[in-house]
Order: structure tokens, then C-alpha cells, then sequence
């Protein structure tokens, strides 16, 4: 079984996931109004639209996490075997 890196995932689920981090900040100071945006885009209202695309932009890393849990643990699900190469030794309790 391989160890998960993140150099494994793709480089635009990266880029959302870290642009989804950036937005869920800037979520949390346009609503303690420490972000100074334009009377029309301010208030409770930016930052839920901002939480929002904030968490849209994440799902993607998350849904590429489960999807790779998923297959680690029932790889016979997933048609992924662990065979064994010719002439190696397997041991039998395990």
C-alpha cells in the first residue's frame, strides 16, 4: 500500500484547495468587517457568498481523498488487485 503525498494529487485540486482556503478567510474578515469591500458587497451577505465558493472550490480535494480511502480499502471493489508476481513468496497468514 503506498503513502499518500500530495505531490499523488493533481495540481489544479491543489490549486483549488489552497484558493478555497484563501476564500474561507477572506469569508471570516468580510463578515468581522475587517475586509474593506464596497458598500454594495459588504455584510453578512459577501461573506456567505464568499463561505460558499469557498467550500465549492474544496470539494474537489476532498472528494479525490475518499475516492483514493475508498480504493486503499476495498480495492476488490474498485477491480485493483494485489497480485503477486511469479516465484514470489507469499506468506499464508497474512
Amino acid at each position: 500500500m503506498r503513502a499518500f503525498t500530495f505531490s499523488g494529487m493533481p495540481k489544479a485540486v491543489l490549486v483549488a484547495e489552497a484558493l478555497g482556503g484563501i476564500i474561507l478567510l477572506l469569508s471570516y474578515f468580510a463578515l468581522h468587517q475587517m475586509l474593506p469591500l464596497p458598500a454594495s458587497f459588504s455584510g453578512p451577505a459577501a461573506a456567505t457568498i464568499l463561505l460558499i465558493v469557498g467550500i465549492a472550490l474544496m470539494l474537489p480535494a476532498a472528494a479525490v481523498m475518499m475516492w483514493r480511502t475508498a480504493k486503499a480499502m476495498a480495492p476488490e471493489l474498485f477491480n485493483v488487485s494485489d497480485r503477486h508476481k511469479p516465484g514470489e513468496k507469499h506468506d499464508a497468514d497474512h
